[in-house]
């Protein structure tokens, strides 16, 4: 054990320097190592998707280009391009596909076995995307979500298994205002919204993100205006859904803001009375929705989001509604409340605990600039490290077009990809809290253990998992996720050397 946690700690330590406890400075040391020029296929292994819907996916891939690629087992009604990897099409029978997907370059070839489930339930594992509203809140435009795009497959993210570009608030007419770039009528004759100036064709928009393999996602309330008061879809959810197909748009987030108007009380019924509404309308559309509730926590929306027919629902305010606060958002509302609730209990495939975005990289502060995130280094590790134990949503909220190499490091570790987007689809939990150290774990797929040593405190700390608590037993093989190496074998217990606010991610396979 004695060498197993030097191995972790000094390259750990390497991330915080002198002075932790009064204001500390922290290098951003990329632990992720970079992808090889050889094939390696990465991203989800299970697909969702309705009978006669349309099929879209791009074959996540890193590796030296050009690259060919195939599918073996490829379900009728599907077609793949082999130059990019991109399948499209629809597939009519219900039923479970396993696919065999391949890609070739000069330096080699990779396999990986997925499976395409046609049936009723989609979001099987939890989204991967990048949202506008952290970065251009309500200065979001065509051309920025265009430039999202590109910058999804130009920075990588792509190869790696994100797939959303989703459209926050301010896409659609704000009544009353003087911008000209926001005027306009609100809705057509038929009663269908329409967007405003800054979005002079959506279908274009979605045509342009659909023709790189990636998925188009949008914003409205169940209200009379969205948050930043623009129409929203009150008394026109029906119009306003088939305008939403007629784009395109493949994601919707359902934002509570004027609906409180609306609402006759704070009974769960009448939570629950929009959600019901939207879900049933696009159950009836020949396009599938993934639908994100957004609404806070009210009423214990994890006990019913799925229920009411939600992939994913938020589960506590904005986390970055105060810029000055992430930090103290991150471990309110991501460590204490699903701990304390117990939010490992309700999420699984078809519908997710969402925690909110993923606050690294630039943010806007909301004073009228794009600067870094105010989250140390570490706080950042853990941030990703703990949303993929939770089995969270990755949306990424910063300016997707200027990654620096530390954000995109920390955006593409596959290995800690993976432990999100399981297939098992089981949430981690808490499992031990000694003051500031804390242990979380996620069961995997496989049988081995995905497991988080946190320190929330102050300077350095020995956190340990022991085995008696994480209900193993027997010798393990330790993996570092970060780093993507082995670290020996343990048995009993696995300690490390963890930095302030610092994570060691690791994963332990049984010995044989």
């Amino acid at each position: 054990m004695k060498r197993k946690i030097v191995l972790i700690a000094i390259s750990l330590s390497l991330m915080t320097t002198v002075g932790l406890e009064a204001g500390p400075e922290e290098t951003a040391v990329i632990l992720t190592p970079a992808p090889g020029p050889a094939p390696r296929l990465n991203g989800t292994r299970v697909l969702g998707v309705r009978p006669g819907s349309p099929f879209l996916f791009r074959i996540p891939a890193t590796g030296e280009r050009p690259m060919r690629f195939a599918a073996e087992n490829l379900p009728a009604g599907l077609t793949l391009d082999p130059a990019s990897g991109i399948i499209t099409g629809g597939i009519q029978e219900r039923g479970t596909y396993s696919l065999l997907l391949s890609a070739s370059n000069s330096q080699g070839d990779a396999s990986k076995e997925i499976k395409i489930v046609c049936g009723d339930t989609l979001a099987l594992t939890p989204h991967l995307g990048w949202n506008s509203w952290y970065v251009w809140e309500n200065h979001v435009t065509d051309e920025i979500m265009r430039a999202a795009a590109d910058a999804m497959v130009s920075s990588g993210m792509a190869d790696h298994g994100y797939m959303y570009v989703n459209i926050d608030d301010c896409w659609s007419v704000r009544p009353g205002t003087a911008d000209p770039t926001l005027q306009g009528e609100p809705r057509d004759k038929s009663g269908k919204v329409n967007s405003n100036p800054r979005f002079p064709d959506m279908r274009a928009l979605t045509d342009y993100i659909h023709a790189k393999g990636l998925k188009a996602g949008i914003y409205t309330s169940p209200g009379p205006l969205t948050c930043a008061d623009h129409v929203a879809a009150w008394e026109h959810e029906e119009a306003d859904i088939g305008r939403f197909v007629e784009w395109g748009f493949d994601f919707l987030k359902y934002d509570w803001c004027s609906y409180g108007q609306i609402a006759k009380g704070e009974s769960r019924e009448e939570f629950q009375k929009p959600y019901l509404m939207i879900s049933e309308i696009l159950r009836r559309q020949p396009r599938d929705i993934v639908l994100n509730l957004c609404q806070y926590g009210l009423g214990n929306v994890w006990e019913w989001g799925k229920e009411v027919g939600g992939n994913s629902w938020r589960t506590a305010g904005d986390l970055g509604g105060s810029f000055e606060k992430i930090g103290l958002a991150l471990f309110r509302d991501g460590f204490d409340l699903y701990a304390e609730k117990e939010l490992h209990r309700f999420g699984g495939p078809g519908g997710w605990n969402d925690p909110d975005y993923v606050l690294i990289g630039f943010l806007s502060n909301w004073k009228g600039q794009t600067v870094p995130t105010p989250l140390t280094p570490n706080e950042q590790y853990s941030h990703i490290s703990l949303w993929s134990l939770l089995a969270a949503p990755l949306i990424f909220s910063g300016d997707i077009t200027r990654l620096d190499d530390f954000t995109r490091s920390l955006l593409t570790n596959d290995e800690v990809i993976e432990v999100d987007q399981d297939p098992l689809g089981q949430p981690g939990k808490r499992i031990t809290k000694e003051g500031d150290r804390e242990v979380w774990a996620r069961p995997m797929e496989d049988g081995s253990l995905a497991v988080g040593l946190f320190n929330r405190g102050e300077g350095l700390k020995v956190v340990a998992a022991k085995w008696e608590d994480l209900g193993i037993s027997g010798p393990r093989r330790v993996r570092d996720l970060w780093r993507q190496r082995d670290v020996g074998m343990a048995d009993g217990e696995q300690e490390a050397l963890v930095a302030r606010h610092g994570v060691v991610l690791v994963r332990l396979f049984p010995a044989d």
